[in-house]
């Protein structure tokens, strides 16, 4: 159990509804994973972005950019971002799952557009994963607006995953 050190952001599980956890707020912490945070908050779990996590008195992890040199969004950084968002049920990255199926830069509207998927159709988290890439890209410099795309054809398989996901989580065969 912790107490909130400031106003924290969150996002309601498994809707993704955003909400703040107001300073000297008591939460439980039932999951650090990736970076974020799971945590029971008036009875309901909430989400926590790890770069959040100072507000409640834990160690952030940062997410940060060398200063922009001009107004374009630079597509590595975008994939950067992409790559601290993390499966709550996997430890590893959307992008190593293979659930980034595309990403596109409009940089005259400063638009970031990704097409993703999720393990299963049926996964309940989707809301909360599409949250978390549109927060996390949305830190990269330049960037205003964040569409994700939810999609399920093609369907995701194993094979999607990069050879190091698969070895970590045992499925290389």
């Amino acid at each position: 159990m912790v107490v909130a050190q400031a106003d924290c952001p969150a996002r309601r599980v498994p809707d993704g509804t955003p909400l703040t956890i107001p300073k000297d707020t008591f939460v439980t912490i039932t999951q650090a994973l990736g970076g974020n945070y799971t945590v029971t908050y008036n009875g309901q779990m909430v989400r926590v972005d790890g770069t959040d996590a100072a507000a409640l008195g834990l160690e952030p992890e940062l997410l940060s950019f060398p200063e922009p040199t001009d107004d374009q969004i630079n597509e590595e950084q975008v994939w950067e971002a992409l790559k601290t968002v993390y499966d709550p049920e996997i430890p590893v990255d959307l992008v190593n799952l293979g659930l980034i199926y595309s990403l596109a830069i409009s940089q005259s509207e400063h638009t970031v557009t990704i097409t993703m998927t999720l393990t299963a159709p049926g996964c309940g988290m989707g809301p909360v994963l599409v949250g978390d890439v549109e927060y996390r890209v949305r830190r990269v410099p330049n960037v205003e607006i964040v569409q994700v795309e939810l999609v399920f054809d093609p369907p995701w398989q194993r094979e999607m995953m990069s050879e190091e996901a698969q070895l970590e989580t045992g499925m290389f065969f």
